[in-house]
């Protein structure tokens, strides 16, 4: 035998001895508590996770199954067992049973186990090593668990922590079993067992923490890992030996972290550490103390971490969350919280003001469709850079979202010049057109304001009130508008009124009320304007403006327009029978215009009715015309075939161009009333009135004045040839009865 060979038994030989003289009962497991550092506060912080542990523990009874029997020793030694007249299920059984029972309470029954099991293995020919194997996979297994469990970083490191050691525990525990039991014959398996345990050595080396412990009262590490031993060698000052290669900004939360510890409070910190290279690396530290009866700190473990990669990615999560990835604007989450500091800001400046701007672009999605996503893509970076150069750097320019962009104007003192000047700016910049992939692109924009405090008082009811102002512009083609309490809808509104449209549709809370339209020439009654009235139950009359621009929104315009043509004509019917043929006019809102089966439904209506086409008049405003010209050409052409006639409702106040007029089926002008409204005395209303009135004329349309309120007024009208009126002089809106009354009453009649 070589002098090699020699050196090795003698070493067994002494570490058999020792073995056997140190095993006595309740001491093997004080010992390995001792030297793998298990305490009470680690086994009281698993019994936090006991439960859920174990349960979840049961899902590896496959692994451990598929483990026993895919290797021929251990499925060899099974199958004798059964042979022997043993059941192999519950031989199985027991031995899962027992490795789940690392996480029992009671420290006693556990080393009794453990006892007895070594025994029990020894006896049936069960090798050590198989045991470390199965070990093995449990502790692959545990980790994957605790990765699954919702608990924070510092508490899934503690939990490996103590699960390490708890697994090493058994396996220690186990091998002395073993060698207690048959050290003699087994001289040569112990060397194996040995070799096991050098690999869980360097299992643990391998890990990327360092780990040490220290005693806080004499102020000494009293445990290092290998790692930390490579890094410092032995000069391990306490308690950080690190502490030299701390950002000097960061050596401070070392020190108050270690003194939270010391005074018995678990905590952790974020460090920047310099490299060996000089650069700088973040690392996260966890101290858990380990209190004496005293309440503090007998010994500090200490765990330190490499968390660089964490931080990066924390770093790029907080960039993507807060910035628009395409145009590198801030997003919607960001321009937010602007807001609200803006909105903080002007509520300790008593008169101050604050504007949002909410910008959608018109032509996008015409560019975006044809010419495709990439160059799409490309136009809203131009469009955010060109922004990006007439907003002021005080204030805040977000992408809100496809083709929207927001802007926040800081507090000012006049929030309607303040707007106005930045609309200025934003409208010009836009005259230039936008260079992308080699094509000219022109590009204009629709723009809606609103203010704090007056048309909200937090963002979100801003940021909406924007919108709707926007939306309100583009129904009426113009560049931009601010939000309009009285024309648009209040995100309040929309909410109270959301469900109580089609209820409202149900119970029939809806009603017509009519307006007659007279022959200024023949003192006759011409026609009729149906009129939508909401007789709510709680808030009593509410009138179309604020009924049309909700149903809109909800998407409930179209049953209403059925409703109020159907009720209409069936009304207009109903007169004949009365001797009174008065046909009826019917607004319809841009909404209900687009629908593809808008001249179906009418034509429907008519025909449910039982009236014919020449009884109804269609009224349509012109910015819901010039939404889409060709279409509009169609549909207004396939409602002359079938006799309906086609008005041009708030006449003077939309586009300036008036080539449309030429092109379209239109067979009546209505005159805005806002310029009805001083007719009789101011001369610019009369010019405005009589080149109306020469312009319908001159077209062969029939020209109609709005909103008369006064004898004057339908004296001068009269006397610039107007051909018809309505408004309050000549009668208020009527429900169907009292209008009926009034149809054989009123001196229009006769």
């Amino acid at each position: 035998m070589s002098k090699k060979k020699k050196q090795q038994r003698v070493v067994i030989n002494r570490s058999v001895d020792d073995l056997q003289q140190r095993y006595r009962p309740g001491q093997q497991l004080k010992e390995h508590n001792y030297i793998l550092q298990i305490s009470s506060d680690d086994l009281a912080f698993l019994d936090d996770y006991r439960v859920a542990l174990a349960a979840g523990a049961a899902r590896f009874a496959e692994i451990y199954y598929n483990y026993l029997f895919d290797n021929p020793d251990i499925a060899g030694l099974l199958y004798t067992h059964e042979r022997n007249g043993g059941d192999i299920g519950d031989l199985v059984r027991s031995e899962l049973k027992f490795m789940l029972g690392i996480f029992r309470a009671d420290k006693a029954a556990r080393e009794a186990e453990l006892v007895e099991v070594a025994d029990k293995h020894i006896a049936k020919g069960a090798k050590p090593v198989w045991a470390v194997g199965a070990y093995r996979l449990f502790l692959d297994f545990l980790r994957e668990l605790i990765v699954e469990m919702d608990i924070s970083p510092l508490e899934r490191s503690r939990l490996e922590s103590v699960i390490l050691k708890l697994v090493l525990r058994d396996l220690g525990m186990m091998s002395d079993g073993y060698w207690r039991t048959r050290l003699d014959e087994h001289r040569e398996e112990f060397m194996h067992v040995s070799a096991q345990y050098d690999r869980i050595e360097e299992l643990l080396t391998g890990i990327p923490h360092l780990l040490w412990s220290v005693d806080v009262k004499r102020n000494q590490i009293n445990y290092a890992n290998y790692p930390l031993h490579a890094l410092y060698s032995s000069n391990l000052e306490s308690p950080f030996p690190f502490l030299a290669d701390t950002h000097t900004e960061d050596q401070q939360q070392l020190l108050t972290a270690w003194q939270e510890a010391v005074n018995g409070c678990g905590s952790s910190t974020e460090v920047r550490m310099s490299l060996a290279n000089g650069a700088e690396h973040w690392y996260r530290l966890s101290l858990y103390p380990s209190l004496s009866r005293s309440g503090r700190s007998g010994q500090v473990y200490c765990l330190l971490e490499d968390i660089n990669t964490v931080i990066s990615e924390r770093k790029q999560l907080e960039q993507l969350s807060t910035t628009d990835s395409l145009t590198r604007l801030p997003n919607r989450a960001l321009w937010a919280d602007h807001m609200n500091m803006a909105l903080a800001a002007s509520r300790r400046v008593p008169g101050s003001q604050v504007v949002v701007i909410s910008l959608d672009i018109n032509q996008f999605k015409m560019y975006n469709d044809t010419l495709g996503r990439k160059l799409g893509d490309a136009l809203l970076r131009e469009v955010a850079k060109r922004l990006n150069s007439v907003v002021r750097e005080s204030d805040s320019l977000a992408r809100l979202g496809g083709d929207q962009f927001g802007i926040l104007l800081q507090p000012v003192s006049d929030a309607r010049t303040a707007a106005e000047r930045v609309i200025t700016q934003v409208l010009d910049s836009f005259d230039v057109p936008f260079s992308c992939a080699g094509k000219q692109l022109c590009v204009s924009v629709t723009l809606g304001v609103s203010c704090f405090p007056d048309h909200g008082t937090h963002e979100e009811a801003l940021l909406t009130s924007a919108e709707t102002a926007m939306y309100r512009a583009k129904r009426n083609g113009l560049p931009y508008q601010f939000f309009d309490p009285g024309s648009d809808v209040s995100p309040v509104e929309q909410i109270r009124y959301s469900g109580q449209i089609q209820s409202a549709l149900d119970n029939d809370e809806f009603e017509l009320y009519y307006q007659p339209q007279v022959d200024l020439r023949t003192a006759s009654i011409t026609g009729a304007e149906a009129l939508l009235r909401w007789q709510h139950p709680l808030e009593g009359t509410v009138l179309p403006q604020r009924i049309i621009p909700v149903a809109e929104q909800l998407g409930m315009i179209s049953p209403i327009t059925d409703w109020v043509l159907l009720t209409a004509l069936r009304q207009c019917k109903a007169w004949t029978y009365h001797g009174s043929s008065v046909p009826v006019s019917v607004n319809v809102s841009a909404r209900s215009f687009q629908s593809p089966r808008l001249v179906d439904k009418i034509q429907w209506a008519l025909e449910e009715a039982g009236v014919s086409g020449e009884k109804l008049e269609i009224e349509i405003t012109e910015a819901t015309l010039m939404m889409d010209l060709e279409r509009a050409t169609e549909v207004l052409a396939r409602l002359s075939d079938f006799g309906v006639t086609v008005a041009i409702d708030d006449f003077g106040t939309g586009y300036s161009s008036l080539s449309y007029l030429k092109r379209l089926p239109i067979h009546t002008l209505k005159i805005d009333q806002s310029f009805i409204m001083d007719v009789a005395f101011d001369k610019q209303d009369i010019a405005i009135v009589r080149s109306i009135i020469d312009l319908g004329h001159n077209l062969d349309y029939k020209v109609v004045a709005e909103g008369v309120e006064t004898g004057m007024a339908l004296d001068m009208l009269n006397s610039l040839g107007c051909d018809a009126a309505q408004g309050f002089h000549i009668s208020h809106p009527l429900p169907e009865d009292q209008f009926s009354g009034w149809l054989s009453t009123s001196a229009w009649s006769g």
